[in-house]
């Protein structure tokens, strides 16, 4: 489940990531005993906060005309939610354009 969830994470990152961007996967201690923090970061093209809320949503696409470009099916986060919350734990994002 952790690994389809930073696969989902990273697929992401790298289609919203321009050519000569960067994108960083790495791990710490978490600020609950016993859990670690996954974490990927990147130089994209960043979100507006009013579409932060429904990222994890199934189906949402922030662009919806890039997105169709660009493929998928609109479900990767979402299970990314639900396989973080089947473990007990959570995600979160944060980001802005540019």
């Amino acid at each position: 489940a952790v690994h389809q969830a930073l696969c989902n994470l990273l697929e992401n990152a790298i289609k919203y990531t321009p050519d000569g961007g960067r994108i960083t996967l790495g791990a710490d201690a978490a600020a609950r005993p016993g859990f670690i923090r996954f974490f990927v970061r990147d130089t994209g093209i960043g979100i507006p906060k009013q579409e932060l809320p429904r990222l994890f949503e199934r189906f949402y696409r922030v662009d919806k005309a890039r997105s169709r470009e660009l493929g998928g099916t609109g479900l990767g986060l979402a299970i990314v939610k639900h396989l973080a919350r089947s473990l007990g734990g959570d995600v979160a994002v944060e980001s802005e354009p540019g």
